[in-house]
């Protein structure tokens, strides 16, 4: 059973004691306590100041004394309250609210006790003054189960009418009426509320032992009423480092609004970042914070997290465009371009090992994630920022529009550059564009493809000028353009053709050369490849896909077709099953795997260009015919990173690669290179001199009059040599020892020798299937 009562105070009226009456308060279901005179007991101060007991506790009903009045000194006693001796259950005196209490325990015949504080009468006025530090310590919980209820010291008292408190007899004459006890008072510091549990550390199990006085607020420093000190709570640095709290979180929001102004200002080639470029105002931000302004707390939340999303998405698009630039030549393509991933995973484990291979990929998905995160939070940043201060930020956007629409319009500039910026929505645009383009070039690509000049020439109409020839068709991996021209690499390469040019000559051979525009560039070698032979432009993956799957007629298929050649083709680079042997007219494939190679590899190539043709004389020309050979032969050696690069042995210590073995460990190392142009460009000089002199080498030792030399370079080297604004033309010969095969394209304007001048026809690359086949007898039948 428990009572509420009140701590607040009457006005100072002329009202009589009566009238000033404390009344009693019950819970609505509790039935009045019989209280006895012989049982009265103070009651405990209340208050969180330890003022004496409100005239508004109870006070029984059948107390011989009447109460005092408000303003009498009998007012400064305490409150009494009482249980009957006759009554087996208990009464004990409720809490006041600013200091609520558990009842005593009733185990005993004795009437309880109330809980006093302990002291002088002197400290009893003193504690009855507002402000004075002093804490009652409450009883112990009753174990009757109709023990009195402890009211909430958070919660304001219930009693309708508010009453004075009572006073010490020094306040008794003063003419200041005393202040009132709210709900501020109520609220007491956790450790100077509540009941104390019997046997907690540090509190007495004696009902009457008294409580160390608690510490209250100063009624000074809140215009008189108390207020309590807020407990501390652990880890609020904030609150003990104000500085450098501010000082963060300025810092924070100004990173967040540099990396959204990055974002949104990021060029997607390397050749584009200039100062210039990051100086611009993005219409992006200022159509972006207009909407974040005016929308609801919820909606923006979700708004300023999805595009934060959607600006570290782009931000990851413009670096991979940077990336495929760099290597390919060419941006990303969101439609065609994932399958690329598993072959640079495939040329980074080559390169560098599983080991290594695999922190890099880990790595890189972790920063793609932790950008995203990182750009979602500093746009939801941004915005709560813009949120707090509205009227800032609204003029700040009509400011910037204004500038950026004057700037606009006068086609202002800073260092070349427009200061008024739409990158990334002109990016957008350009990526849904390209999408769009794919899409639609993909159904026409199809359609052209199964159109052919040559798909109904009869057998015997193939080639007819070239039969009992033995024919070799040679890739020589990033042959391209530069490695002749680049003021780096020229010096080498120019002077390694014009010696194995000799070497021809002595041999009694010539050659012709010309240029041809590769369909890829930095990689993606089965591109240049497939559009050589197949007289397609095959410029991506889906295009390959679609016409390896078909029946279009390639060079080497012509060959086979006309049943003049047996077919066979030499692939060092080919480390797992290829079925697209069958779309090239292949009858047999020597991969990496038939190719018996004993020997180390050398980064990305599995053997050395040496071994791989001395492999085919011994495994394929060396031997016996029945018809003359068709021959495809991919050189690896001259592919990235270029390091170690081999070196030539001579031809009878080749065996089975072995002897390689030291030339590898003595070479250099990918990371020593592969960061550092100059050095990149050097040792790619380096390795097509390998390549060329290997071929040349081969064909003046095995070759004979009837064989016919094709060889070309698949594609240009990656940007970081070749350069950001290199073409995609590679060098092209033609080799024999009979001349009426040269004959045949004299009228060609190719240069003599294996290295094309400068000004030298330049054709596309898939235009060389139909040129050679016409100029060797074909006859054309779509």
């Amino acid at each position: 059973m428990s009572f509420n009562t009140s701590s607040r105070q009457l006005p100072d009226t002329d009202e009589t004691p009566d009238e000033a009456r404390p009344r009693e308060t019950r819970t609505p279901d509790a039935p009045a306590e019989p209280t006895s005179p012989e049982t009265n007991a103070p009651a405990t101060p209340a208050g969180p100041a330890g003022a004496a007991a409100p005239a508004g506790a109870d006070v029984p009903a059948g107390s011989p004394e009447p109460a005092a009045p408000a303003d009498s000194p009998e007012a400064a006693a305490p409150a009494e309250s009482a249980d009957s001796t006759d009554s087996p259950v208990p009464t004990n005196v409720a809490a006041t609210s600013d200091t609520p209490a558990a009842a005593a325990p009733t185990d005993s015949p004795e009437p309880a006790k109330a809980v006093t504080a302990t002291g002088s009468p002197a400290d009893a006025a003193t504690a009855a003054a507002p402000g004075s530090p002093t804490s009652a310590a409450p009883p112990p919980p009753t174990d009757s189960p109709e023990s009195a209820t402890v009211t909430d010291a958070s919660e304001p008292a219930s009693s309708p009418e508010p009453t004075e408190p009572t006073g010490s007899p020094a306040d008794a004459g003063s003419p200041e009426p005393a202040e009132a006890a709210g709900p501020a008072e109520a609220a007491k510091p956790a450790e100077a509320v509540g009941p104390a549990e019997p046997g907690a550390p540090g509190v007495s199990a004696d009902p009457e032992a008294s409580a160390d006085p608690a510490p209250s607020s100063d009624p000074e420093a809140s215009g008189g009423d108390v207020v309590p000190e807020a407990a501390p709570v652990k880890g609020r640095w904030r609150v003990k480092y104000p500085v450098a709290a501010r000082v963060l979180a300025w810092t924070t929001t100004g990173l967040a609004a540099v990396l959204v102004l990055f974002a949104l200002l990021m060029p997607n080639s390397s050749a584009g970042f200039r100062p210039g470029e990051f100086v611009r105002i993005p219409v992006e931000a200022i159509f972006g914070a207009a909407v974040l302004i005016v929308l609801p707390r919820r909606p923006r939340l979700v708004v300023a997290a999805v595009g934060g999303l959607i600006l570290g998405v782009l931000t990851v698009l413009n670096l991979l465009d940077i990336g495929f630039t760099e290597y390919l030549g060419r941006g990303f393509n969101l439609v065609l371009d994932w399958s690329l991933f598993s072959d640079a995973y495939s040329y980074l484990q080559d390169t560098m090992g599983k080991q290594a291979t695999l922190g890099i990929a880990v790595a890189l998905v972790l920063l793609v994630i932790v950008l995203l995160a990182v750009m979602s939070l500093a746009v939801v940043r941004l915005a709560g920022l813009m949120s707090r201060h509205t009227a800032t930020a609204t003029r700040s956007t009509l400011v910037l529009g204004t500038v950026w629409i004057a700037c606009a319009a006068l086609g202002v500039q800073f260092t070349g550059v427009p200061v008024a910026s739409d990158r990334t929505a002109k990016s957008v645009e350009d990526r849904t564009k390209r999408v769009q383009a794919t899409l639609r070039d993909e159904a026409a690509f199809a359609k052209f493809a199964k159109k052919d000049a040559f798909a109904n020439t009869p057998p015997e109409q193939l080639l007819t000028d070239l039969r009992g020839k033995d024919m070799m068709i040679t890739f020589i991996e990033s042959y391209g353009r530069s490695a002749i021209e680049d003021p780096v690499m020229a010096p080498g390469v120019d002077a390694t053709l014009t010696a194995e040019n000799q070497k021809l000559v002595k041999a009694g051979f010539a050659a012709k050369s010309g240029w041809l525009t590769s369909a890829t560039y930095g990689g993606s070698s089965w591109l240049g490849h497939s559009t050589f032979l197949s007289g397609l432009w095959i410029s991506n993956q889906q295009r390959y896909r679609t016409v390896t799957a078909g029946d279009h007629l390639t060079l080497t298929k012509a060959f086979k077709k006309s049943g003049g050649w047996d077919t066979v083709g030499v692939m060092p680079g080919v480390q797992k099953a290829w079925p697209e042997s069958k779309f090239y007219g292949l009858d047999k494939v020597y991969d990496s795997h038939k190719l018996d190679y004993k020997g180390p590899k050398f980064s990305w190539s599995t053997m050395p260009d040496q071994y791989a043709l001395t492999a085919f004389e011994r495994l394929v020309h060396g031997k016996k015919h029945d018809k003359p050979l068709m021959s495809e032969i991919i050189l690896t050696s001259s592919h990235q990173p270029w390091a170690p690069i081999p070196k030539l042995v001579p031809q009878d210590q080749v065996g089975d690669g072995s002897i390689y073995d030291s030339i590898e460990k003595a070479g250099k190392k990918p990371a020593d290179i592969i960061t550092d142009s100059t050095k990149s460009k050097q040792e790619y000089g380096k390795s097509v001199q390998y390549s060329v002199s290997s071929l040349i080498d081969y064909l003046v030792k095995y070759g004979n009059k009837n064989t016919v030399l094709i060889f070309l370079g698949d594609h240009q080297p990656i940007a970081r040599v070749s350069g950001n604004h290199a073409s995609r033309d590679v060098p092209v010969s033609i080799v024999a020892k009979d001349p009426k095969v040269l004959d045949k394209i004299a009228d060609w304007g190719w240069t003599d020798g294996l290295q094309p001048e400068h000004n030298a026809p330049v054709w596309k690359m898939s235009s060389f299937r139909d040129r050679f086949m016409t100029a060797y007898g074909s006859t054309p039948a779509p």
